[in-house]
């Protein structure tokens, strides 16, 4: 009984250990949502795909940390509106933006959407919301002078608010999805895929700071906190089912933020925009919200 035990000990402690690399190596290097993917899905893999809402776009490089990310440039409706900067959240890429152009070109001067690393067609891995706050600040560094909205959903959500909070130079954010800390929607996507979390993610999130910085801890990452020091209005947009990011999140995150929250009754973590009235909710919150901007 006893080498039984041991061998049963020696594989539970294998399967652990798998877990746990293989959990890391996945949150670093998330699912690329490219063209080729999208068409092959039947679905618009770029602006000028959108059937009836097609629209023609400029394609451009943001060079960063050593790395050339893919920018879309769409031209939008109002001449006097923002520059909107969507920011896309993990496994997704500036193609998920596509599904919001609708909302966005009325009330835009231009739409900018970009793949942030280790996503879409970008290189590198996933810093999950740590680095990618200095590329959007980059990005944000090629529009200096204009108002801009920034847009972000999930991870892109607190990429945007950081952003915004670190250069002042932001118009207003709009954060759909949000979460406070990135172990949150991490520890909630392991769990539901039948996965012991409380005894993998742990282990995780002590490793990746060796990867992507120290700014993944709790402290330095909580997004209440960049929230709390931002100058300019907030926007948050939150699913009431999202079993993700908390409802909960979002709302913190708003009232650090003193911003408006809008809960969406009903809606999930992927259904904001792809749902026909989720959309309409969404769009029309969005669209207050900017033209206030303009008040």
């Amino acid at each position: 009984m006893t080498g039984l035990a041991i061998l049963l000990a020696i594989g539970l402690a294998v399967l652990w250990t798998a877990g746990v690399v293989l959990s890391a190596w996945a949150l670093l290097h998330p699912p690329r949502r490219t063209y080729s993917a999208a068409v092959a899905r039947g679905r618009a893999g770029d602006p000028s795909e959108l059937g009836e809402g097609a629209r023609a776009f400029d394609t451009w490089e943001l060079e960063c940390r050593g790395r050339r990310l893919p920018v879309w440039d769409v031209k939008g409706d109002d001449a006097d509106g923002p520059v909107v900067v969507l920011t896309h959240g993990w496994g997704d890429s500036r193609i998920g933006g596509l599904v919001r152009l609708p909302g966005l070109l009325p009330v835009a001067s231009r739409v900018l959407l970009w793949d942030m690393p280790g996503h879409g067609e970008a290189p590198g891995v996933c810093g999950l919301g740590v680095g990618e706050v200095q590329d959007l600040i980059a990005l944000l560094d090629r529009v200096a002078g204009q108002r801009v909205v920034l847009m972000g959903w999930s991870l892109g959500a607190g990429v945007s608010i950081a952003a915004a909070a670190r250069t002042k130079l932001a118009s207003g954010v709009i954060a759909e999805a949000p979460y406070r800390l990135a172990r949150t929607p991490a520890t909630n996507v392991i769990r539901s895929r039948g996965l012991p979390a409380s005894i993998i993610m742990p282990v995780v999130f002590a490793i990746v700071p060796a990867v992507v910085g120290g700014g993944i801890r709790a402290r330095r990452f909580d997004r209440c906190r960049h929230a709390a020091g931002l100058a300019c209005p907030l926007l948050v947009i939150h699913g009431s089912d999202d079993a993700v990011s908390p409802c909960a999140d979002g709302r913190e995150i708003a009232a650090a933020g003193r911003g408006e929250m809008v809960e969406v009754a009903g809606a999930g973590h992927n259904d904001l925009w792809t749902d026909e009235s989720n959309a309409a909710r969404c769009a029309a919150a969005v669209r207050r919200f900017i033209q206030h901007l303009r008040a």
